[in-house]
């Protein structure tokens, strides 16, 4: 009679002898972060050329001078409806969302947010809830500044609103929650109308509590279904609470990366709180660079005919991490991914307790994975069990090559942990 242990080692046997192989090829691919392609921003490539020698705005405003603190109109009234923030509400800043939510952060420990009873910074601890799996860099972010981190799961609706609700009615030092409500980072989940209504809904201890929402992804389709959300501003003020909301959006995935243009939106006294504190620090915004964004998309159409463009490109990449995925470990138990509609991430869960060594493995075959654990905050996935993925930045070859060589050391982690298990 076969024992099962004699059953479990030609299995263990193959994962070693493919993983061999694998390390023999001295590949060198990284999937690690959300990066667009050389293709993709290459698509913007004539802007740099914008706005030649014509500097002014559409109301005669020369953008190689001073002032305009809220940024250009011609462009915030391009992402105003995607953003779904009212124009006079929106303001168009630098290049990056996230450096826009740790001035944000700052200002609301050094000065106090419309409805608070004092700074931030004089409480006596302040606590965000962190949806996850979630974004690395929220993590990071409330940890530089001192906030104290409480995970809440993730459904495919959004957080789980019962989990939410209960800590944030209980708790005052519970101040925030990081969201990001579309297609969000890494499971590609879309949350339902019924759970924005209940973030604006919900009664909360803390009488500033604020929802921090990064709506990153709020034209990366991928698909021919352009997803759209309920809008968090909107059913905050419906609520009564019209200041709760933070909403944030970039276009570093859209045109140029490290020389985009990042938009903060909120109520009108946030708005007024936001700028007349950011007035401090700087006169006013790159508006030479909102105008060249202005003329070189055009309008809102303008704006989702390059996002169709985008997805062209980048489409056929997540469709191959969909294929070998399915190949290799459509029967497996305990193995499941993402099939994100937008977005630049796919999440592959493993079983519990081996996250860490796929990536191990992978590191050393030299395929670069987002560290296990980075989608949890301080770093810690107490499963073990989460590995995030990044198929846009590698030519759709090096997407395939890599995932079939993440394939190998998932094999071979799950072989393993059979093995002991013996």
């Amino acid at each position: 009679m076969t024992s099962p242990a004699d059953t479990g080692r030609p299995s263990l046997e193959s994962a070693r002898a493919d993983y061999a192989a694998l390390v023999e090829q001295k590949m060198k691919l990284d999937l690690t972060r959300g990066k667009p392609a050389s293709a993709q921003l290459d698509l913007s490539t004539a802007m740099l050329s914008m706005p030649g020698e014509d500097f002014l705005a559409a109301d005669g405003t020369d953008t190689r001078n001073y002032q305009g603190l809220q940024g250009l109109p011609e462009l915030r009234e391009i992402f105003a409806e995607e953003l779904q923030v009212p124009l006079p509400q929106l303001v168009a800043f630098g290049n990056s969302s996230l450096e826009l939510m740790h001035d944000t952060l700052v200002h609301a420990l050094l000065s106090k947010v419309p409805g608070a009873r004092r700074r931030w910074v004089d409480e006596e601890k302040i606590v965000f809830l962190c949806p996850v799996p979630g974004y690395d860099r929220h993590f990071a972010l409330s940890e530089r500044l001192g906030i104290e981190m409480v995970p809440v799961p993730m459904t495919d609706e959004g957080p789980d609103m019962d989990v939410v609700e209960q800590l944030v009615a209980a708790d005052p030092t519970i101040k925030g929650i990081w969201c990001v409500p579309k297609y969000s980072n890494p499971t590609g989940t879309v949350y339902s109308d019924e759970t924005v209504r209940r973030l604006a809904a919900m009664t909360t201890a803390a009488p500033d509590f604020r929802i921090m929402w990064d709506n990153a992804y709020a034209v990366h389709h991928l698909t021919d279904r352009e997803v759209q959300i309920a809008s968090i501003l909107s059913q905050c003020a419906a609520e009564g609470h019209p200041d709760r909301a933070f909403v944030f959006g970039s276009t570093s995935k859209i045109t140029l990366a490290g020389a985009g243009v990042a938009f903060f939106g909120s109520s009108p006294a946030n708005v007024a709180w936001w700028l007349a504190l950011t007035g401090k620090r700087t006169i006013g915004p790159d508006k030479t660079n909102h105008l060249r964004h202005a003329r070189f998309l055009g309008d809102a159409e303008g704006l989702r005919e390059h996002m169709r463009r985008h997805r062209e490109l980048i489409a056929p990449k997540f469709a191959a991490v969909d294929e070998v995925l399915t190949k290799n470990f459509a029967d497996v138990p305990g193995v499941s991914w993402s099939r994100p509609e937008g977005g630049y991430f796919v999440t592959l869960t493993v079983p519990e307790g081996t996250a860490t060594e796929v990536v191990r493995l992978a590191k050393e075959a030299g395929i670069a994975l987002t560290p296990a654990g980075a989608t949890h905050p301080y770093g810690e996935d107490p499963q073990d069990a989460t590995i995030r993925l990044a198929p846009t930045f590698p030519e759709l070859p090096e997407v395939e090559k890599a995932m079939e060589a993440v394939a190998v050391c998932v094999r071979l982690a799950l072989a393993e942990r059979a093995a002991s298990q013996l």
